[in-house]
């Protein structure tokens, strides 16, 4: 039962959440600090009052420990919203969240001295060549400016977010292992983790506070939309009904995975979630009409599959199946 509810919150939470932040990348690109620090701040305070209890509850992990995990969280977070500024398409911001094992395999080699199978290394080239298609595709489908030095300009900041885009990708890769390390020494504690991590940076968005104040006069500013509360019919500016959904999916999102984790193998964990990534996709191109070609799907599939083909889910669904039919034989 408690599965079955962690793959609904999934289905449903994660996938609106990405509904509902192209709602609001459609009318405003530069969206990413404003949703960053409103996802934070939501996420913080329902941990404040119920894992933290108003400041009853005492930290397991040492505070300076989670220091470091909130300076690699902060910047993947910020970065890769902000990445969206950059003529980034999110389909294709989409692909490359997808493709985090290429960065989780070379960091692992790397740091952990891991070694893996050839299977692994064939879905990392999978993935890699998956990504390298889709921006190069992406590239392609930059629109053409009035003068050959505006259009520089645009293929320059299209360059910057695809930097971002792969510092936050090898940054969360990095933070990965960090817990990893963290979690074997004191044992795992993923509300605690998930407060701290969202707590304990809200006072870095000082930083970007001139932009967050621009968005929010903007999004007062925002056409009104007519909503039901308590009976009566209310405008609210549409950017915050937006803002405000794509905060409470994202927490929805983040309780889901939290209780499949908890719950089911990570054989489900990983088909759910990478299904929940390909419906996201495939809702992105085909509602709001982002540009998609053949050859787009030739690199989604690539790192889709790859993905699967790293987890090894072909195998592991095959041996659960020849299981059940060796015992149905019995």
């Amino acid at each position: 039962m408690h599965a079955a509810i962690g793959i609904a919150l999934v289905m449903i939470g994660c996938t609106s959440n990405v509904v509902f932040l192209e709602f609001l990348v459609k009318d405003d690109p530069g969206c990413g600090n404003i949703v960053t620090f409103v996802q934070f701040l939501v996420i913080a305070v329902e941990g404040f009052v119920f894992e933290f209890k108003f400041g009853r509850n005492k930290p397991v992990i040492p505070i300076w420990k989670y220091m470091i995990m909130v300076v690699m969280f902060f910047l993947v977070s910020v970065v890769n919203n902000y990445a969206l500024n950059f003529n980034v398409p999110l389909p294709l911001h989409m692909i490359f969240r997808a493709g985090s094992l290429i960065a989780n395999m070379v960091l692992g080699i790397i740091i952990l001295h891991k070694r893996y199978t050839v299977s692994k290394y064939t879905s990392v080239v999978m993935i890699t060549v998956g990504i390298a298609i889709c921006t190069l595709m992406s590239a392609k489908g930059i629109p053409a400016a009035a003068d050959e030095q505006a259009g520089s300009e645009q293929m320059v900041r299209w360059c910057i977010g695809i930097g971002m885009l792969i510092f936050a990708l090898f940054l969360s890769a990095r933070l990965g292992i960090f817990q990893e390390i963290l979690y074997s020494e004191f044992g795992k504690h993923p509300k605690e983790a998930l407060f701290y991590s969202h707590a304990l940076p809200l006072p870095a968005f000082l930083l970007l506070g001139s932009d967050i104040y621009s968005r929010v006069i903007m999004y007062n500013q925002s056409e009104p939309m007519t909503v039901a509360l308590l009976g009566a019919s209310v405008a609210v500016p549409k950017m915050w009904i937006f803002l405000m959904a794509n905060c409470v999916t994202q927490y929805v999102c983040i309780r889901g995975v939290f209780i499949l984790t908890s719950e089911c193998e990570s054989l489900t964990v990983t088909l759910v979630i990478t299904l929940r990534k390909f419906i996201s996709l495939v809702f992105s191109i085909l509602y709001f009409r982002n540009p998609f070609t053949l050859l787009h799907w030739v690199g989604t599939f690539c790192v889709f599959g790859g993905t699967l083909l790293f987890t090894e889910v072909p195998w592991k669904i095959h041996s659960a199946l020849t299981a059940k039919k060796d015992i149905k034989a019995e």
